[in-house]
């Protein structure tokens, strides 16, 4: 973002008006002021409109983890065709009773008959129909409940009553919860109390920055606008094509973050004219003339980045990515059409406040950008040892990503309070943590390969015990249920899954003539895992190519761009880093477990978008005064002196809008938001404040440099209008 092409002096001498010859956004702002109220009316009207449409419609989440391709999805493919019951996932009925489950068998037999009467359940297999379903001592049991779909297909509703239903009957010393995805998925809790501490603090910190509640409100309210429209419409399009449960506060937790950023940028640059002299209109105008280019091109690289998780064909990761995008370009076209409106309804009582505060802080003598104008001066004078010092400390964070495990949490890792929490410890205390996680093996061949297989099996390094061979109902498919020795999210049940495939089963299929495949929403899991550690590298060649070539077409550099997408990346791993230290090995006290298999990427598009937004504001600031003085040392200098403190205070309420949501009961959206912090902690501050000046000093004039065949390529592209082409009343053309 530039706040003026001419040095402060200039400024100072040169006080705003009206741009005579405004760009396509200056005549969007002009639009949106002499329509002020028509705006923000249309703004209200359509938010009403489609929050009514899709609390009427209602939403369709659901949680797409289907893999074409891979072997668990084959697994259910081929149990769907024989109809055999082990396709639908299921629910454990986890019972206990201090003097034995059978001193209860009436109570426990009426519960599983009322079970069996209800929506979305197959199959009901008591406990005491199989003595292995009973623990040693027989004080704990387990009933399966074979739901007729997977877990996320199956309504919540139809969960929730099975779990009302169950608890009812814990009377008489019997203890009655419930092991499952299903169970989890219904037991999640909402996260809203995150969404609402992180806005009470983007408030405090704009508030601090601009001296009044209007002026601060003003961002916060257009970021609000913009999440409720993209909301609303992503419950209406969650019918048309599959969107993750998840979604939602991901979408306010990004909308808000980039929302308030967006405005406030736009905003900063309208509190610079109008602190220069412009009338409010004039300086609304030109604010968007010269910081709404800006703006549309950050959203750009957002957009871009997030359209990369689209070539992963993830399931429902795509109806994420697709719901974010969308929520990035109402955020754009809000901070463009609806904060013009709203600053032409408010402009005369902000431009009292801003030109009183600024008074004030003349009266003191401070100088704005003063004191980052002297970092950049001392990180200039050894621009070596800051550059490494910078790079060894984001190394280090970085090291312990090398070792993250992909993966998804179990109910080990739920509340302790929650049923599911409870189901998960009162079964591995009776029968050992691998019955939290079973596999199911699906054998596509007659009973004695089945037997043959459950043979192998048992033997089997990693596994505590197998059922028989369960026939499919047409008799062609019999499935077996493994139990694992450890943990489903615990690295010997991964490793235990490759064994499986890899040299267990394959001289049965020699052996046998049968095909034998290893499914079961465990192993499903790892597959989803497996898949985007494989996408990964294509997914990043994909959007760090296409962002720097963006860049490339902007600032006519070959090394810009370059520089960029090394600092984001390195922002990024060290954010991946942190998580990893606190997730998964579990720092401050948090429960141990893998990291999510999608948060690497989600951050990774999103981080990336957001970190070239800073690289944008900051670089064409210095590239705009490397054009009007030549001088490299100064253009870095004023550079920052004059993004600085923008950058500073966006950062700091994407921080704690991100931090905000480690106040939510999801472990997912937990590491979701300290990566997201973490990151942009360290890009505005670690980076833009100390990497890049000295870069930018070690590079000097070949920072410009780019090759003449690629400079007849590429279009000229004008990230922001020269001041020297706007007329401004009174003010005099800056000096060559």
């Amino acid at each position: 973002m530039s706040d003026s092409r001419g040095t402060p002096a200039n400024n100072a001498s040169a006080p705003s008006g009206t741009a005579s010859s405004s760009g396509t956004f200056g005549r969007l702002a002009a639009w949106s002021q002499r329509h002020r109220r028509a705006a923000v009316l249309l703004w209200i009207l359509l938010l009403a409109v489609i929050t009514v449409g899709s609390q009427a419609a209602g939403s369709n989440y659901r949680n797409d983890f289907t893999l074409p391709g891979t072997e668990s999805q084959a697994a259910t493919d081929l149990m769907k065709q024989h109809s055999s019951l082990q396709a639908g996932d299921s629910i454990q009925l986890v019972l206990e009773h201090p003097q034995g489950i059978a001193e209860r068998k009436p109570a426990v037999e009426h519960l599983l008959d009322q079970v069996r009467g209800k929506s979305s359940v197959a199959e009901v297999r008591s406990p005491f129909a199989d003595a292995s379903a009973v623990s040693e001592d027989g004080t704990i049991g387990y009933a399966t409940v074979t739901l007729d779909d997977k877990a996320q297909s199956v309504p919540k509703a139809d969960v929730t009553h099975i779990i009302d239903t169950a608890q009812a009957a814990a009377e008489d010393g019997l203890r009655v919860e419930l092991s499952g995805e299903a169970v989890r998925g219904a037991e999640e809790e909402e996260s809203g109390s995150a969404e609402g501490a992180g806005m009470l603090a983007a408030l405090v910190i704009l508030v601090l920055l601009f001296g009044s509640l209007v002026a601060a409100a003003l961002p916060l309210v257009t970021a609000l606008f913009a999440v409720g429209g993209a909301v609303g419409l992503i419950a209406l399009a969650s019918h048309l094509f599959a969107v993750a449960d998840f979604t939602p506060p991901i979408m306010m937790l990004v909308g808000l973050g980039v929302g308030v950023d967006y405005a406030l940028l736009i905003f900063y640059r309208y509190r610079h004219e109008l602190v220069h002299g412009a009338d409010s209109d004039s300086a609304a105008r030109f604010a968007l003339d010269a910081a709404g280019r800006t703006v549309f091109f950050a959203g750009c690289t957002v957009v871009l980045a997030l359209l990369g998780l689209v070539v992963l064909g993830l399931g429902s990761l795509q109806g994420v990515a697709l719901a974010v995008v969308l929520t990035v370009l109402i955020t754009v076209a809000a901070s463009l059409i609806l904060l013009p409106a709203l600053l032409a309804l408010f402009g005369r009582r902000i431009q009292h406040q801003v030109r009183k505060h600024a008074g004030k802080a003349k009266a003191k003598g401070r100088e704005e950008g003063s004191r980052w104008r002297q970092l950049a001066a001392a990180v200039q004078r050894r621009p070596l040892p800051s550059l490494l010092a910078a790079l060894i400390a984001l190394l280090a964070l970085s090291a312990p990503a090398l070792g993250m495990r992909l993966g998804f949490a179990d109910a080990g890792n739920d509340p302790r309070s929650s049923t599911s929490r409870q189901a998960y410890d009162l079964l591995a205390e009776g029968f050992g943590p691998g019955f939290n996680g079973p596999l199911i093996v699906a054998v596509d061949g007659d009973q004695a390969a089945g037997n043959a297989a459950r043979a192998a099996l048992v033997k089997a390094d990693g596994v505590a015990a197998t059922s028989p061979a369960l026939p499919s109902k047409d008799g062609r498919l019999a499935t077996l249920i493994v139990f694992p020795e450890a943990a489903p999210q615990d690295e010997g049940t991964t490793d235990l899954v490759h064994r499986l495939r890899d040299d267990v089963l394959p001289p049965l299929e020699r052996d046998t003539g049968a095909e034998f495949l290893v499914g079961g929403s465990t192993a499903a899991t790892q597959d989803f895992a497996d898949s985007v550690a494989q996408r990964m590298p294509l997914f990043v060649v994909i959007v760090v190519g296409m962002s720097s070539l963006l860049l490339m077409v902007v600032f006519r550099s070959a090394l810009i761009p370059l520089k960029a997408a090394l600092l984001n990346l390195l922002s990024i791993s060290a954010a991946l880093g942190a998580i990893t230290l606190v997730f998964q090995e579990g720092w401050f006290g948090v429960q141990p477990g893998p990291i999510e298999a999608f948060i690497p990427v989600m951050i990774f598009a999103i981080v990336f978008g957001l970190s070239m937004d800073y690289e944008v504001f900051l670089i064409s600031r210095i590239h705009e005064e490397w054009e009007r003085t030549e001088d490299h040392g100064h253009a870095v200098r004023e550079g920052l002196a004059a993004t600085g403190k923008v950058i500073t205070a966006a950062a700091a309420i994407m921080i704690v809008v991100f931090a905000a949501f480690l106040l939510s009961p999801s472990r997912m959206l937990q590491q979701f938001g300290l990566g997201l912090a973490v990151a942009i902690l360290l890009d505005a501050l670690v980076i833009r404040c100390l990497i890049v000046p000295a870069a930018m000093r070690l590079l000097g004039r070949r920072a410009w440099w780019l090759p003449a065949p690629l400079a007849r390529l590429l279009p000229t592209v004008a990230l922001e209008r020269p001041e020297a082409t706007l007329e401004r009343p009174g003010a005099r053309s800056p000096a060559r």
